[in-house]
């Protein structure tokens, strides 16, 4: 290639991103003409086109970036220590056709319209509301616990493969998308990832590679928890970037499905986040409404944190860190924390549909 081209697809970087943000700022643009516009064509394209194949395509192509990046740092280590300026305008170079790229095929979403916008809910809720909810959600998780072990002191396991889940959750969609259209979920592409210890190790249930447009899940996650996830990851395909967002859709896909299992996932997942809200605001309440679980619930909720208290090491921090930082970078002013933001969600949304 031509350095004046490499020059110029460098020099590119700045006027995108700019223009990133102004297009930005207006999220109905955003949600017209490309989350609903182009978007759902591009989707549809990468999921008939990897969706087949049954091992996850995007975590080969990663694997292949990092290892010939590394190889052509140790051979070019002289060329690059003596043309250090060539060095970090090739470098520019991929990072201005990553960041075209990245928006193209996906990274508009994270401007489009909010979903508490299309479903006409409030952004914020009272700590009544919250505590409400909770105990609404633990007669239900009880309930369900109940249902399923016949035994209040025994925790559920799922007694599905990670594939039938997968089967299970697209199920779910086809019956989400009845009552709300805009979550319509057809040629799947859903699979656990080839690299799913080390996601447990940088503390990551999932994620959705925005090159091939393939949900991936961590395969090493406990029954208990799988289905959410894959709800969340295939919500992210589906065109919602925010996290608190496809937590909700998680949420919403494994509730609304028939299977009792799947129901119980679901409502420990969102009982899990209004506990961890109410504690965060009182400790004393928490204890309260913790004490009102049945045992086996809460041994589900001891398995979750043993699973990922075995994957603790110094570098979390570090992924988790890079994870926030890109987060803020891509209006998400919450960063990490967005995650949590789903609780108002729950809440508002129960008050317009009742458990």
């Amino acid at each position: 290639m031509k350095n004046r081209l490499k020059n110029g697809i460098a020099i590119a970087l700045i006027p995108q991103i700019v223009l990133v943000k102004v297009l930005g700022a207006n999220p109905q643009f955003i949600e017209t003409y490309y989350s609903e516009g182009i978007y759902p064509w591009i989707s549809k394209f990468f999921r008939w086109m990897f969706g087949w194949v049954p091992f996850s395509v995007g975590d080969i192509l990663y694997f292949l970036l990092i290892f010939f990046a590394f190889r052509y740092l140790i051979v070019n280590r002289k060329y690059i220590k003596n043309h250090i300026k060539l060095f970090f305008r090739d470098v520019i170079m991929v990072l201005s056709t990553a960041y075209f790229t990245f928006h193209l095929l996906w990274g508009f979403n994270y401007y489009r319209q909010p979903i508490a916008e299309k479903l006409g809910l409030p952004e914020s809720h009272t700590q009544n509301e919250l505590i409400d909810l909770i105990e609404k959600l633990t007669a239900q998780t009880n309930a369900l616990q109940l249902k399923i072990t016949r035994d209040s002191i025994q925790p559920v396991q799922i007694p599905y493969t990670k594939r039938e889940i997968f089967g299970k959750t697209i199920e779910g969609y086809q019956k989400l998308e009845k009552s709300l259209p805009f979550l319509a979920y057809d040629r799947p592409s859903i699979k656990t990832s080839l690299f799913s210890t080390g996601l447990a190790y940088m503390g990551y249930g999932g994620y959705l590679n925005p090159f091939t447009n393939e949900s991936q899940v961590n395969g090493r996650l406990p029954n208990f928890r799988f289905p959410v996830v894959a709800g969340h990851e295939i919500g992210h395909q589906i065109g919602y970037s925010a996290e608190n967002e496809t937590n909700f859709i998680g949420y919403l896909v494994t509730a609304y499905n028939n299977d009792p299992y799947f129901q119980y996932s679901a409502s420990a997942y969102a009982l899990g986040y209004c506990l961890s809200e109410i504690k965060r605001r009182d400790e004393a309440v928490f204890e309260q409404l913790y004490t009102q679980l049945h045992p086996g619930v809460q041994g589900n909720f001891r398995e979750m944190a043993e699973f990922w208290r075995q994957f603790e090491n110094p570098l979390e921090p570090v992924f988790k860190s890079i994870f926030d930082s890109f987060l803020k970078a891509n209006s998400q002013a919450a960063g990490i924390k967005s995650y949590n933001a789903v609780v108002s969600l729950l809440v508002n949304y129960h008050k317009e549909n009742p458990l």
